[in-house]
């Protein structure tokens, strides 16, 4: 689990709102982005500024298929295509 504070309106809204719907959210920091599924938002009024706890459970990474796209053709008698 990844525990996220914001004191920005718009973000804990946007963190809200993905929680509500199931989405998974991206949280950005100085160490990157984790992407994941909000758990809770949990407002935190003891400051001057109002500020919300946000839990976000990461996604496991996809695993990459295989490339299924077909071989290209090779052709033995170039000169008959061109």
């Amino acid at each position: 689990m990844f525990t996220y504070q914001t004191t920005d309106r718009k973000e804990a809204r946007r963190f809200r709102i993905a929680q509500f719907n199931g989405r998974s959210a991206t949280a950005r920091c100085a160490d990157g982005a984790i992407t994941g599924r909000v758990r809770s938002i949990v407002e935190s009024g003891s400051g001057d500024r109002p500020a919300w706890i946000i839990t976000i459970i990461p996604d496991e990474p996809k695993a990459t298929a295989p490339a299924t796209r077909p071989a290209p053709r090779v052709y033995l008698a170039t000169e008959d295509y061109l």
